[in-house]
């Protein structure tokens, strides 16, 4: 019951969740998927996830208590590289995952108490990055080819990410890419939905410059929710008729490349 994206482009890092966690009939819930671990002008760190709420909430409080802990060894704000930062996030996971599992007294099988990970940020004096980090703690990061991550109900929020997103996009329209993958995954899935966060990390900012929660009668998603659902519309009823379709003149002129008299 989750959708989180985040997007590299040339000029920075986007950031976007939805904050539901349950959609019973009578039970709608929501938690917040999106969490800034910031120290501005020296790193940031976006942490989007996806997965066992319990697990969600110990891997945030273990990564918030080692930063607090003056004798930890390792936290986010002395990981050297991102990649660092990405395996430092995966063993947290993998040991609140274990830790959760004792806790509840639970058999592995029989509740899933598994958590995905998206870390995103930057590092004074490295490019910006973006890993995924799988439960069982291992990661993958973006690429020029694949510019973008996704965790939980991604399907539905694809098709725009790979016909949109490339590296030269602007940092905004990445921003807008988001929010419409993130507006058509909650029209195809209840499982997904408002309010949504927004975060964007400009290259070199080192710093979250601009966040949003937008919910549904915000007016911004309102009338991006309309306009993109009336361009769309407008592109359908543009696209080539099919041969039965066109009027006698244009089927002849198609035909003999000479117009009807």
């Amino acid at each position: 019951m989750t959708y989180c994206v985040a997007i590299k482009v040339n000029e920075g890092l986007v950031f976007a969740a939805d904050t539901r966690t349950s959609a019973g009939v009578d039970d709608v819930r929501t938690y917040n998927k999106l969490h800034v671990f910031e120290f501005p002008g020296e790193r940031v760190f976006v942490v989007l996830s996806a997965g066992n709420l319990a697990t969600t909430q110990a891997v945030l409080a273990n990564l918030r208590r080692d930063l607090e802990d003056p004798n930890a060894v390792l936290n986010l704000r002395t990981v050297r590289h991102m990649f660092d930062a990405a395996e430092y996030v995966g063993s947290i996971s993998v040991r609140s995952q274990r830790d959760t599992a004792a806790q509840m007294q639970l058999a592995a099988g029989n509740v899933d108490l598994r958590t995905t990970l998206i870390v995103g940020g930057q590092i004074q004096g490295e490019e910006p990055a973006l890993y995924l980090i799988y439960p069982e703690g291992n990661c993958i990061s973006s690429s020029p080819e694949t510019p973008y991550l996704q965790i939980g109900e991604s399907k539905y929020g694809k098709p725009i990410l790979d016909r949109v997103i490339r590296p030269t996009l602007p940092l905004e329209d990445a921003a807008r890419c988001a929010l419409v993958s993130l507006d058509s995954t909650m029209k195809s899935n209840i499982s997904v939905g408002p309010p949504l966060d927004l975060a964007m990390l400009p290259r070199d900012a080192l710093r979250i410059t601009h966040t949003l929660r937008l919910d549904l009668d915000t007016p911004l998603l309102a009338q991006m929710r309309e306009a993109w659902g009336e361009q769309l519309m407008q592109a359908f009823r543009n696209l080539p008729r099919f041969d039965w379709e066109l009027p006698a003149a244009q089927q002849s002129l198609l035909d003999d490349g000479t117009e009807s008299v």
